[in-house]
């Protein structure tokens, strides 16, 4: 009926003029269906920690970020330290998609690693938008920074992936969780191999 009545309406009319039928959700000739819509939103990793240039923890920093995104996987990345740093710039050159919370109010240079900004100016607050904006946290080295998004983090059950094997405070993770509550898993890798397993495990990698 919607078609037919279209079809009567555009009789005689220029292509430029002409209706097009929008059919409602339901209607047996709309081609989508409430099954064939999918989520728009890429899976979010948040990676916290700090590494040395040069150390074994930077050099997997920078292998992840580019792991991430070559997988399709929004980085989320304070930049602040060089082992957030060096994975941003490494998913930006793999034409990957960066989200950067910033502590300041003020935009950053124009040569900042990410392709979206938050400058939220909430100083050290910005850690919970950085626990949260995951839907799980990779954890490298680490100092007091680091602690407390993980532990807000694991408050709100964010999957929590600390490397280890390479030295720093997420070395200790897994044996040592925030606290006895067991609110979200803490799942350690080693290398990037390991790293894609646990992604997969937690259904966030495809394939």
């Amino acid at each position: 009926m919607i078609r037919s009545r279209v079809g009567q309406l555009n009789s005689g009319c220029p292509d430029r003029f002409r209706l097009h039928a929008v059919l409602p959700f339901g209607h047996p000739g709309r081609s989508m269906t409430p099954t064939s819509r999918k989520s728009f939103r890429k899976p979010q990793i948040a990676i916290l920690g700090s590494a040395d240039p040069g150390s074994p923890a930077f050099d997997l920093a920078a292998q992840a970020g580019r792991f991430l995104a070559e997988n399709g996987i929004t980085l989320v990345s304070g930049c602040g330290s060089p082992a957030t740093r060096v994975a941003a710039e490494h998913a930006v050159a793999a034409g990957g998609t960066v989200l950067s919370v910033i502590p300041e109010g003020n935009m950053p240079a124009a040569d900042w690693p990410a392709t979206v900004v938050v400058p939220c100016g909430m100083g050290d607050a910005r850690n919970l938008i950085m626990a949260l904006a995951g839907d799980a946290c990779i954890v490298i080295g680490g100092r007091a920074g680091t602690i407390s998004e993980v532990c807000l983090a694991w408050l709100h059950k964010r999957p929590l992936l600390p490397l280890v094997g390479a030295g720093g405070w997420s070395e200790g993770l897994p044996g040592n969780p925030p606290d006895e509550r067991g609110n979200s898993p803490i799942l350690p890798w080693h290398d990037i191999a390991e790293l894609r397993a646990q992604l997969h495990d937690l259904q966030l990698l495809a394939g």
